[in-house]
């Protein structure tokens, strides 16, 4: 089921995450000049390395905002100084917080706005797409999503067609995010569904009948324009959303 947040309030003084919780945060990154630059104070060299990468100034800010960002909410969470913590990867780049098995986490951006997930002890997958309606989503439905999916946009009506694409790739990118396996499983081999109103929106994944069973996907409206889902490993929890500006 697709769920509209409309409320966004800021953390409480004394935060914590729970195992049974899920926690989204909402950041808009367009922020002034020397917000940025407090955030980047924050950043380890590599991050700074991987922010002076990006050919456009916006882009860096928008890089160097989410991540500074991310730092001062695993502040809150492990009490410490958000400069202080470190990351490590695994092989395919998904990160985690160094010595701490506890928390996972995942983040995404999509032009001015960012969300990241947090869970204590399940592996999760968020992703967040501006609904683009100048896109050739035929073209690129029959690349990356399976016959299943692409036999259900084509009956989708014209004038719906991009948020229900939109929805279905965020889905299908919150997962293989979940996984932290990069694309060793293709997008085309699961399937998830179309049905705003539908229970199971993963519906099946190739060769592999148990899996769609071990997680929770869910679609989310984080503001108007966006399309966003979270992918969560175990059972069902609840959902507190937050709002962060930096």
């Amino acid at each position: 089921m697709t769920q509209a947040i409309t409320d966004w309030p800021s953390p409480p003084q004394h935060l914590v995450l729970s195992d049974n919780e899920v926690h989204i945060w909402r950041a808009f990154l367009n922020r002034p000049e020397a917000d940025v630059a407090d955030l980047s104070r924050l950043l380890s060299p590599d991050e700074i390395e991987r922010a002076g990468k990006f050919r456009f100034q916006k882009d860096r800010d928008h890089f160097i905002t989410a991540r500074g960002t991310l730092r001062k909410i695993l502040g809150i969470y492990l009490k410490t100084a958000p400069d202080r913590i470190l990351f490590s990867y695994n092989d395919y780049g998904k990160p985690a917080i160094s010595g701490e098995a506890e928390i996972c986490f995942n983040v995404s951006h999509s032009r001015e706005l960012a969300l990241f997930a947090f869970t204590a002890g399940a592996e999760v997958g968020i992703d967040i797409e501006y609904i683009r309606r100048d896109f050739v989503f035929e073209d690129i439905a029959e690349k990356f999503f399976s016959h299943k999916e692409t036999a259900a946009l084509r009956k989708i009506p014209e004038e719906l067609k991009a948020e229900g694409f939109f929805a279905c790739w965020t889905c299908k990118e919150a997962y293989i995010k979940a996984l932290g396996h990069g694309l060793s499983r293709p997008l085309e081999s699961f399937s998830v569904s179309f049905d705003s109103d539908a229970p199971d929106v993963l519906l099946n994944v190739e060769n592999d009948p148990l899996e769609s069973n071990r997680w929770n996907l869910n679609k989310l409206t984080p503001i108007s324009g966006y399309a966003a889902a979270v992918a969560v490993e175990g059972e069902k929890r609840p959902f507190s959303y937050w709002q962060i500006d930096p």
